[in-house]
């Protein structure tokens, strides 16, 4: 299953996202994970220091290779160079599968607390008024076109904030978005922002609460998003602790707030995709890239009678 975390800056998607992964470690659950925020802090809330963090690998630094292995023998993609972030898969391509071992993960993820992590990468100096974000998060977007989970395997993104989740197709890749709300006008301003981008495209979005309060703060959420409203962490001292950098077992975190994470993974657990939607958005996204900006001749890469699926990798 593939999860997002979205919601606006400072309202804790990556504090929400790292606790979910760790819920889910601790089950002994197989999980992946990815860092494709601009601020990239997933490894050191998930017990990194900060610099194991700086030293990892990036998704972004390995572009030509993530490519070259992904076009695989597909005859529709002449070369590496050919491909962009929406290049869907075909007959001939190279599927990965999230837990397997290939130069690609071997590369780009490390294992850290029982999770297999990955960074997009930071900005540095040369990228500086040259390059937008989205160019190292298409190596991600890229990745998850070719990538075949399964029920049990849980692949779970920290993405940008706010609405810039939408300058790809990269938001249906996703069989649940969770966007983390504070009871706040501005925050529920990009719940609805985000809603009416995603309504016509299929995307579960369930709206998850932080840094609840009291009663009217619950109030507040209630109100504003309705049945959306999933659940929702209050105060916390387990996550305090951490922004300290005193990291504590899972386990140690609040009942409630450990009540909230099982509904979420209740709530991914109950998802069931539709391969040939998924197949179809990827599509679709890709021919827009390319009359858009990348060249309509890339229209060619897609081979119309292809569609992802588990059994192409059994």
């Amino acid at each position: 299953m593939k999860i997002a975390f979205v919601g606006k800056g400072g309202s804790g998607k990556t504090t929400l996202s790292s606790l979910f992964v760790a819920y889910l470690a601790d089950a002994g659950l197989p999980v992946l994970a990815i860092d494709a925020d601009i601020n990239q802090h997933l490894a050191v809330a998930l017990g990194a220091t900060e610099e194991e963090a700086l030293a990892w690998p990036t998704l972004g630094d390995n572009m030509a290779l993530i490519k070259d292995y992904l076009r695989g023998d597909n005859p529709r993609i002449p070369d590496p160079a050919s491909m962009i972030k929406t290049t869907p898969p075909g007959r001939g391509s190279r599927l990965v599968r999230p837990f397997e071992d290939n130069p690609v993960f071997a590369a780009c993820f490390r294992q850290l607390g029982g999770v297999r992590l990955g960074v997009t990468g930071q900005f540095d100096e040369d990228d500086l008024g040259v390059k937008c974000y989205h160019s190292k998060v298409g190596a991600a977007e890229l990745l998850l076109n070719h990538m075949v989970d399964v029920d049990g395997e849980y692949v779970v993104m920290d993405m940008t904030a706010g609405a810039d989740a939408f300058a790809s197709g990269l938001f249906t890749r996703f069989d649940v978005t969770f966007l983390v709300c504070e009871p706040t006008v501005r925050s529920v301003g990009v719940y609805r922002q985000y809603a009416d981008y995603a309504r016509d495209y299929g995307v579960r979005l369930v709206v998850v609460g932080n840094k609840v309060t009291d009663a009217d703060d619950v109030e507040f959420l209630q109100d504003q998003v309705g049945s959306a409203l999933l659940g929702w962490l209050s105060a916390s001292g387990h996550v305090r602790a951490a922004e300290r950098g005193t990291a504590r077992p899972i386990a140690e975190l609040e009942p409630a707030n450990l009540s909230t994470l099982a509904l979420m993974r209740s709530a991914v657990d109950a998802e069931q995709r539709d391969w040939a939607r998924y197949q179809r958005q990827a599509v679709e996204f890709h021919l827009r890239n390319a009359a858009a900006w990348a060249g309509a001749d890339l229209a060619a890469q897609v081979d119309p009678e292809f569609v992802l699926s588990p059994r192409l990798t059994v």
